[in-house]
């Protein structure tokens, strides 16, 4: 177990990928406060065992050690940003044109989408994860350490004590963490990507983020990007 594993967890959003997180966090003794778009008292939360509560997203933010935001990332101005300032959020959401519409902010290369929620959110401490294995994956894959078969998380986080605290969650809920790198880096783990989709084990997911140089969808950031990577990736 991690020693540094925060007590309680948040979701904000309570769409497919936010209940099946709740449910592998409560099973693996997390406390788990969950938030919709409406009413908690609606969300029916009694059906998931274990220790999980519905309540409203600033109660959510205000109340939890760690938070994930599994909304539709088109959404994320909508976020309680004076209750999340220094919480550790883990950013789950991925931007679909479909859900989102056109927006220039979301589809530029330049950066990559957990950095622009890092930069509306202030001091929260922004670590991406949960965000390119399918909730059906999420739900069916969770295996405990050690388990044959077992399959990886990718993280990108800046703070290393923030990346080791969410690789903790990640192990804890049932999967290999993997660390891409920085928060930058989380443009690997984008919808376009080799690795978004990928339900694969440790070192496959390792060789994944080794060739986004040389994916197409690499070579299209880099072009973004005058023509290079970050080394540090």
């Amino acid at each position: 177990m991690n020693d540094r594993r925060p007590a309680s967890l948040g979701i904000i959003g309570a769409g497919r990928v936010g209940m099946v997180l709740a449910r592998l966090a409560s099973s693996a003794g997390y406390r788990v406060r969950i938030a919709g778009s409406g009413d908690p008292s609606r969300l029916g939360v009694d059906a998931i065992a274990g220790s999980v509560s519905a309540a409203w997203a600033v109660d959510v933010a205000r109340e939890s050690d760690a938070v994930i935001l599994a909304i539709p990332l088109g959404r994320y101005r909508e976020l309680p940003v004076a209750h999340l300032q220094g919480r550790l959020v883990i950013d789950a959401m991925n931007h679909w044109w479909e859900l989102d519409g056109l927006r220039p902010d979301l589809a530029d290369l330049r950066t990559s989408t957990s950095e622009t929620v890092q930069r509306f959110l202030g001091s929260a401490r922004v670590v991406k994860a949960f965000n390119h294995m399918s909730a059906s994956e999420l739900e069916e894959q969770a295996r405990p350490p050690g388990a044959p078969e077992r399959k990886a998380i990718a993280i990108a986080g800046d703070d290393p004590a923030d990346v080791a605290a969410v690789a903790g969650i990640v192990d804890d809920l049932g999967f290999d963490p993997v660390v891409a790198g920085p928060l930058a880096a989380g443009v690997m783990l984008e919808p376009g990507s080799d690795v978004f989709g990928a339900a694969a084990s440790a070192q496959d997911l390792r060789e994944l983020l080794a060739g986004f140089a040389t994916s197409q969808r690499g070579i299209l950031v880099a072009r973004a990007r005058g023509g290079t990577l970050p080394s540090r990736w």
